[in-house]
């Protein structure tokens, strides 16, 4: 249990950083830096280098010159009247030679209307356990957005893991703080090695969609800053030069008013001298809002525009307060060159750069859950007659909605690069499994009969049609709009089917659901229908440019055709590979655990036609497997981006190892997560949240409440087997010194992510983790090679946060360290005594 947040700790959220200003380094796995670039570690590592006196002064004449209403206009979003499809834009002062700011999303790359590459999503990253990976990841994204026109980018997302639920679990990195901390860093690194300034979010524990503008999250001290704030501080570390206030409240502040954590926290203890910007909309007053360090609000000038002139009028808001706010601003843009009398040139798109890194990025995060009888890899007869099967078999899964979004150069269909790994003579079959988009309604159904399959509506005009269907059966309906321009309305006996959605769920239609695959968006909506006659009436408007819709259903029959035709091609192949999906977006949570529509059903029954099944799962989270015991294997490839079908094909075919391992525990039932059972923990009761489960997030609450999950945090299977010898553990550097043996005892060369992890300390009493991650070592050995590994624990994996102190405190005396394969499967253990300094 986590003691109780009183008014006075929640305004101390982090004092000294005491014993362990010791580094958020990736403990035993450390990135190797190309020469230049600078690691930096530790809090002093915040601070960014002092601008030279000149620079400083500079910024202080463009301050003196600066009229009130051009300050304020540098402190809040606007209409960009050339946009590139950016998110956000803040106009510049041309007179002074200060230029505008373009503000781009991307968390799997740019997202603009232009092409960019659309990168494997952050979890897929993660799962690789590879902070150099993670700066390679962070570079393509900043030379990217440098060359389609942007100057900030809203990336990355470091909130935890916390609830299986959460829309956006795709968009961050993991359940574990320390993983999260080193990774994070690094893409921070990348991305601002190229000149683009990384803007870190959404701070803090904005860890759910569902009711994030209201939710008010209520956190111990000690909670906070041994999980979520961890992340935030490492990217500080690695010099981000922007940070993302969130749109909930903590401990009953809006976060992006509260100066316990903008101010004491971000600045006062970890030196952050960038600036902090509001989330959309996030930002809820002006006076409250500028007084606890908030810098800039987006996307408009709701407060920050004309009421906050006029607070400094009035007095209510000094002027110095805008002074300041402009000051982080403009000595950021300077840090990135963008005050420079000729600014550096912008470089140009590198599209085959960023797709062999989307390529390595996705084969790297594989994550293999099951491989039983040897079903994997693909090879000799089970590799010249395969079964494709699944709708995201053939129009490819690249990523999620909302802000994840990227218009990509294209994506080739897993179906294609199956098809084309396997080569001639070899047989490989496809069929569809569930339909998604539909098929059109027969145009004799309807009384009087309309074509509604492709409906064009010219310019200025409306067209509409009323009409009348029988079903001489009751039957289950999923009917599909798709469209351009504005959405059509269809009445289904008075009801209409597609009304506006709340929030930014109306915005946000996921990655694959949202749009067809010739690029029309796309609604549905499923109804029992009874026997008997329907009323249907659909009405469209032309608007200024001519619209394009098409109306589609899904029928019951025509499910259970698909799944018969599916088992059909199943029968007839040596080998099935069935991908499945869900669609996730900013701005709804996920409502259950289980894959969407019938899959499940597809599942057993294709499993049960051919047991030689392999599972792709194109899924933004962990999710229940009623059918897991029936399959063959099953491969966990998330949102593989562009190049995730050739990166698929990689894996079943053994050309790589699937050498990525869950970055979150998989859990056995939707009984048994972290927030089950409790709604004070997710999603709330009366807009308040509890985090209950103190520093016991993800795979420590299963190791607390000793409790069995499907698949454990680190999991993740090889082609090869691996073997743990040798451990030795002792005292280094404030420390702890790990070092053990790694050996392939397979036949094939592989990749292994060993894991350390350490065990709690008796000299203090402060709420404890059974096992925290201390740290990793991704490695790839040859068939009977092995590897001697080295990791450093350091003093901050070892330490716990004190409340009553506000600092961290080591834990010292005897502890115990565990190595091996993941959370749960830890052969070696070990003792050795934590010395205080």
């Amino acid at each position: 249990m986590s003691e109780a947040v009183s008014r006075r700790s929640a305004m101390r959220l982090l004092g000294t950083v005491g014993v362990a200003g010791a580094a958020f380094g990736a403990g035993g796995c450390v990135a190797t830096v190309p020469p230049g670039a600078g690691f930096r570690t530790g809090a002093s590592a915040a601070l960014a280098p002092a601008p030279e006196p000149a620079s400083a002064a500079r910024i202080d004449s463009l301050i003196e010159r600066l009229t009130l209403d051009e300050k304020t206009a540098l402190l809040h979003g606007g209409a960009d009247p050339a946009s590139l499809g950016q998110t956000g834009y803040v106009p510049g002062v041309p007179r002074l030679g200060i230029p505008a700011l373009r503000l781009a999303d991307g968390p799997a790359g740019v997202r603009v209307t232009r092409p960019a590459t659309a990168l494997p999503a952050p979890v897929l990253l993660a799962s690789a356990f590879d902070p150099v990976l993670a700066r390679e990841y962070g570079r393509v994204i900043g030379r990217e957005g440098r060359a389609l026109g942007q100057d900030v980018v809203l990336s990355p997302m470091v909130n935890l893991i916390r609830t299986p639920y959460a829309g956006r679990n795709f968009e961050t990195f993991a359940e574990d703080p320390r993983l999260t901390a080193d990774l994070v860093g690094e893409m921070v690194r990348g991305i601002q090695d190229e000149g683009l300034i990384a803007t870190v979010k959404h701070f803090a524990l904005n860890n759910q969609e569902h009711g994030r503008d209201t939710v008010d999250v209520v956190v111990a001290e000690q909670t906070l800053h041994e999980t979520e704030l961890r992340g935030f501080e490492a990217a500080v570390a690695a010099g981000a030069g922007a940070v993302m206030g969130a749109c909930n409240k903590v401990n009953g502040v809006h976060a992006c008013e509260s100066a316990a954590l903008l101010d004491e926290v971000l600045r006062g203890n970890w030196g952050f001298d960038g600036w902090a910007m509001s989330d959309r909309d996030a930002t809820h007053s002006t006076v409250a809002a500028i007084g606890a360090g908030l810098d800039m609000e987006m996307p408009g000038g709701t407060h920050f525009g004309g009421p906050l002139r006029e607070a400094v009028r009035a007095g209510s808001v000094p002027e110095s307060a805008v002074d300041l706010a402009v000051r982080r601003i403009l000595t950021t843009m300077d840090r990135f060159g963008l005050l420079a009398a000729r600014p550096a040139a912008r470089p140009a798109r590198d599209a085959a750069a960023g797709a062999r890194v989307a390529r390595k990025v996705a084969t790297a995060g594989a994550v293999l859950l099951r491989n039983e009888h040897g079903t994997l890899p693909l090879t000799g007869a089970a590799a010249r007659s395969i079964a494709v099967i699944g709708p995201t078999g053939q129009v490819p899964f690249v990523g999620g909605g909302g802000s994840a979004h990227v218009v990509s150069d294209g994506a080739a269909a897993p179906f294609t690069a199956i098809r084309r790994r396997a080569g001639k003579g070899s047989a490989v079959r496809y069929a569809l499994g569930e339909d998604l988009y539909g098929r059109p309604l027969p145009p004799a159904l309807l009384t009087p009969p309309a074509d509604l399959d492709d409906r064009v509506v010219d310019a200025g005009h409306d067209w509409s049609h009323e009409a009348e269907f029988r079903l001489a059966a009751d039957d289950e309906w999923t009917l599909v709009v798709h469209y351009t321009g504005q959405r059509p309305g269809v009445r289904l006996d008075g009801e209409e089917l597609f009304p506006v959605r709340q929030g930014q769920a109306e915005h946000f239609g996921g990655g694959l659901l949202g749009c067809a695959p010739d690029g029309m968006t796309v609604r549905r909506r499923t109804l029992a229908l009874k026997a008997g006659t329907h009323r249907l009436a659909v009405t469209g408007r032309g608007g200024d440019k001519g619209r394009r819709f098409r109306l589609r259903h899904i029928t019951k029959a025509g499910r259970a055709a698909d799944v018969a035709e599916a088992v059909r091609t199943a029968k007839a192949a040596r080998s099935v590979v069935l991908f499945a999906y869900e669609d996730a977006s900013e701005g709804s949570d996920r409502t259950t655990l289980a894959l969407p529509g019938g899959q499940d059903a597809l599942i057993e029954a294709v499993a049960a036609a051919n047991p030689r099944t392999t599972v792709v799962l194109n899924t933004p989270s962990s999710t229940t497997m009623p059918w897991l015991s029936r399959t063959g294997a099953v491969l966990q490839m998330y949102y593989p981006g562009q190049e995730g079908a050739g990166a698929t094909a990689d894996i079943l075919f053994g050309d790589v190892d699937p050498g990525g391992r869950l970055t979150q525990t998989f859990p056995a039932d939707e009984q048994a997560t972290p927030v089950a059972g409790d709604p004070l923990r997710y999603p709330g009761v009366g807009g308040r949240q509890e985090y209950a489960e103190g520093v016991h997030v993800g795979h420590r609450w299963y190791d607390a409440q000793r409790m069995a999950p499907l698949f454990p945090f680190g999991h993740g299977l090889s082609y090869t087997t691996w073997q743990y010898e040798k451990l030795t553990v002792r005292p280094e550097r404030g420390g702890l010194r790990v070092e053990f043996t790694v050996r392939n005892t397979g036949r094939r060369k592989g990749t292994e992510v060993a894991q350390v992890y350490v065990g709690p300390s008796a000299q203090i009493t402060l709420d404890q983790p059974v096992r925290a991650l201390a740290g990793y070592r991704r490695l790839t050995l040859a068939p009977g090679e092995a590897q001697r590994v080295i990791v450093d624990v350091d003093a901050r994996a070892l330490s716990s946060w004190d409340p009553e102190q506000h600092a961290w405190v080591l834990g010292s005396g005897r502890r115990e360290v565990f190595a091996g394969r993941s959370s749960r499967e830890l052969p070696l253990r070990s003792k050795a005594v934590v010395r205080s300094r």
